[in-house]
């Protein structure tokens, strides 16, 4: 076994599936971890784009990472989660909360930065989609919050409140 210190390295990420392959958010990116819930619909909006929900007073757009990727919705299961994640790390608290609806999400685990490698298959993948490493699981893959959304679907789901 490990010793504690050794356990210890790497930065914490949050483990989810998406079919059979593992993916990861890195935790400093997740704002909160909910149970599901019901979401209120965006008509016209992509069918990936879950709904929108209040949350602390704020309404926060939810995608379907499921829907986008595999071109299914995510399960409703005990283990589908709705991760609340900041959309643009570098704003830190003032980023724009965004919520993902995400299977298998009840597991973290901490992986090194300097393990991550590119796929090598990069020129015909979605930004969104960085880098993977081999644990003794098998391979796993971050997930680039920041490049989930391009620049419509980010005016769509983000529109400034009007202050009246």
């Amino acid at each position: 076994m490990p010793s504690s210190s050794k356990a210890a390295k790497g930065e914490l990420h949050l483990q989810f599936q998406l079919g059979e392959d593992r993916y990861a958010l890195p935790a400093r990116e997740v704002v909160e971890v909910l149970p599901l819930r019901r979401l209120k619909q965006m008509p016209e909006a992509p069918q990936w784009v879950a709904g929108l929900f209040e949350h602390r007073g704020r309404m926060t757009p939810v995608i379907d990472l499921c829907h986008r990727v595999l071109g299914r919705k995510a399960l409703a299961r005990s283990s589908t989660r709705l991760v609340l994640v900041r959309f643009d790390a570098d704003l830190g608290e003032r980023s724009p909360v965004l919520g993902l609806l995400l299977e298998q999400a009840t597991d973290t685990l901490r992986l090194t930065a300097d393990a991550f490698q590119a796929s090598g298959l990069e020129a015909g993948l979605p930004d969104y989609l960085g880098p993977v490493q081999r644990d003794a699981q098998g391979m796993i893959q971050r997930i680039e919050i920041s490049h989930l959304l391009d620049d419509a679907m980010r005016a769509l789901l983000f529109q400034p409140v009007a202050q009246g």
